[in-house]
């Protein structure tokens, strides 16, 4: 379902489990970041009606989520510091095309792309962990994560030929295979 060109390394589950608190921490600035993308498309693309009406429930959404993750951090007694970056999405990032209208085409694919590999790492957070309110927390927002990446793959496909959107996600799915593969595990949700 989620077209992932590779599998995270197993690898990265005995790392983040070993780091939970660091996970959590990064996860909770990845839930900000998303709602933070969705009001820049509006910015950016104000007269793009279906897209700004998506982006404003993606926005409520992952704000939830940040307010969620960071509950359960500050539960463990964790303090949220200023972020460091995510050089996976600031990697994949990179590839997206400057001239409209292939931006616009390409930042819709790329946050699927962020969003079906942040699924496909909770629901393996979720089944490696022990504790059930945790593994609840992963289970729960691997599905809302599902959810964005087919709703920005809707939207690509809404505005775009579905045949050039298809070929520009493979591309770019490869792109994010080779980024997601030569990751160092480190204990992050895109670690």
């Amino acid at each position: 379902m989620l077209k992932l060109k590779s599998d995270t390394p197993t690898t990265w589950v005995d790392v983040a489990i070993r780091n939970l608190d660091v996970i959590l921490l990064d996860h909770a600035h990845c839930e900000k970041k998303a709602a933070a993308t969705a009001l820049s498309l509006i910015n950016r693309y104000p007269d793009r009606v279906s897209l700004v009406d998506h982006m404003i429930a993606l926005a409520q959404e992952e704000l939830e989520h940040f307010q969620r993750v960071l509950a359960v951090a500050q539960k463990r007694q964790l303090q949220l510091s200023r972020d460091s970056g995510d050089v996976y999405v600031q990697k994949l990032l990179v590839h997206i095309r400057k001239q409209e209208p292939d931006r616009l085409m390409d930042a819709l694919l790329c946050a699927a792309l962020i969003e079906a590999r942040s699924c496909e790492r909770f629901s393996l957070l979720a089944d490696a962990l022990q504790e059930e309110a945790e593994k609840q927390l992963y289970k729960d927002l691997l599905t809302s994560e599902a959810g964005h990446y087919t709703t920005f793959l809707q939207l690509a496909r809404e505005y775009f030929e579905k045949d050039e959107v298809a070929k520009r996600f493979d591309e770019l799915a490869r792109i994010e295979s080779e980024i997601c593969l030569g990751l160092t595990n480190e204990p992050r949700v895109h670690g």
